[in-house]
């Protein structure tokens, strides 16, 4: 009796192992499948969409099933040699991000998702009628539309705030105010966009970053009809117009803004680059970020981490800091630039370490270099815990950044970072959230959609504000659009258009016989 009872509880143990472990495993037809790379008319240079595994009872994974879990396959009926390239980015949350940059453009793509060659959640996704590739010129005449179909938000705090300080904006006599102002002692780059091309006069001796911003004027105008409009951008680290209560603002447009200054604020051209390039020649980007975000949290190191350059004082007081504290905190210099007379002090350098080797820390350190640190977007993406410096300078998003939710804030000249450092590692799980609150924040506003959103919207609401026409003045260059002989595009909303103009200019000569 007691061997059968014994053999009974030993088939119920091997039957609800089976059953766990079928539960466990992906299923293909309740794994979930969404993105804007999913959509025809979502335009970027980099596409992508996500797949979030699932078990047969519903349930999400919160790792990784295996990096090799999925493959994906992208197609054209009408051309069996599309060229694109895939990349499947394992986020070692159960989640995966699939990018993919096309060369060309196709018809009617077939995306499938496949889990041991059986097809997964609704694919073959197909994206009807023609999908068009980054250098393809065929923008969308509605920006209305093109918001609609880029899912755009309806406003952005920082772009309300920026513009609220111009009632009306003049580009007659910012042209002769703003060259007097800053003209002579800034590099600045005066922009007309006019019927969607893009024109150009520079001024002063380091126009070098001009690239940043005529590769992205290029690109959004490929994609979307931009209104008329005139501005300047400054290519300097610093923002530019100071706040003077008494007196009217010149509009400036800057990547970075401060306390201080009330420059019109754009996302950096840090940023912008990466979203560009993204599976190009920038490695580092907000998408490359996810697939390389270190061990999971429980295997991190529970140390601060920093490397970087002598940009600001307050780096090499870090440095110091971690001197005296290495069980807490790991900063190093990797250049002396600024401070070389002190490198005696703070040095030797240590060598670069790559960007995803900084997530085997929990801690993330930003401190502000020249001006804000541009790597906070990246940072976020990792999941390892930020903590930001107190800091009179910020970026397009920083507005929708809550201390204590998306990121652990200190003060400006360190004196809590230490004690900031240790109630993280007494309060590990509220550290864990608050690094998965960071990385959502990352995933959801920092995307490449995101950050044409935001320039769209900010050129749209700027054009609004002009009460003269914006002219393309003397001096001013044609930016042209790269030509792509290998590849050329054939856009059919150019086609629908020459057939509305002239069957417009038939009916109007009817009218008039």
């Amino acid at each position: 009796m007691l061997r059968k009872l014994l053999l009974l509880l030993m088939l119920c143990i091997i039957f609800m192992t089976r059953r766990s472990k079928a539960a466990a495993a992906p299923s293909a037809s309740h794994t979930l499948i969404w993105g804007p790379g999913l959509e025809t008319n979502i335009f970027l240079p980099a596409r992508f969409f996500f797949i979030q595994t699932v078990d047969s009872t519903g349930r999400n994974f919160t790792t990784s099933p295996g990096e090799k879990t999925f493959e994906v396959k992208i197609t054209s009926p009408t051309d069996p040699y599309a060229r694109i390239w895939i990349q499947i980015l394992d986020r070692n949350d159960g989640s995966f991000l699939v990018r993919y940059r096309m060369y060309a453009s196709y018809t009617d793509l077939h995306v499938q998702i496949l889990l041991k060659d059986k097809l997964v959640g609704k694919s073959p996704y197909v994206l009807k009628g023609a999908v068009y590739h980054e250098s393809c010129d065929c923008p969308e005449p509605s920006g209305a539309l093109w918001e609609k179909n880029m899912h755009c938000p309806a406003s952005f705090s920082q772009i309300e705030s920026d513009l609220s300080v111009f009632p009306s904006v003049d580009p007659d006599h910012n042209t002769h105010e703003i060259l007097n102002r800053f003209g002579k002692r800034h590099s600045l780059c005066h922009y007309t966009i006019k019927n969607n091309q893009v024109y150009i006069k520079t001024h002063g001796e380091h126009v070098g970053f001009r690239i940043f911003m005529d590769a992205f004027l290029l690109s959004l105008t490929r994609k979307v009809k931009v209104p008329d409009i005139e501005f300047f951008v400054n290519l300097g680290d610093w923002p530019l117009e100071k706040r003077r209560v008494s007196e009217k603002p010149s509009p400036v447009f800057s990547w970075c803004g401060s306390n201080d200054t009330q420059d019109i604020v754009m996302p950096t051209y840090d940023l912008t680059e990466s979203v560009l390039e993204t599976m190009g020649r920038v490695s580092l980007d907000m998408m490359s970020v996810q697939g390389h975000t270190g061990p999971v949290w429980e295997q991190k190191i529970s140390k601060a981490f920093w490397r970087g350059r002598d940009s600001r004082k307050e780096r090499l007081e870090l440095v110091k800091l971690a001197r005296a504290n290495p069980d807490m905190l790991d900063a190093a210099l990797t250049n002396f630039f600024f401070f070389k007379h002190d490198e005696s002090l703070y040095g030797p350098l240590v060598k670069h370490v790559s960007f995803f080797d900084f997530f085997k820390y929990k801690y993330q350190i930003n401190v502000d270099g020249t001006v804000a640190a541009y790597r906070l977007p990246y940072l976020l993406a990792g999941d390892s815990a930020v903590f930001k410096h107190d800091s009179i300078y910020y970026e397009h998003f920083y507005k929708q950044l809550q201390p204590w939710v998306h990121y652990i804030p200190f003060k400006a000249d360190l004196s809590d970072l230490l004690e900031k450092i240790q109630w993280a590692r007494d309060h590990d799980e509220e550290a864990k959230q608050i690094a998965q609150a960071g990385q959502q924040f990352a995933r959801t506003h920092l995307m490449g959609d995101s950050i044409f959103c935001y320039y769209f919207k900010l050129f749209q609401k700027y054009a609004e504000l002009q009460v003269t026409e914006p002219k393309v003045r003397d001096g001013m260059e044609l930016v042209e659009q790269p030509k792509d002989e290998l590849f050329p595009c054939y856009c059919a909303r150019k086609k629908v258009a020459y057939v509305f103009l002239v069957l417009t200019e038939i009916t109007i000569m009817g009218i008039l016989i």
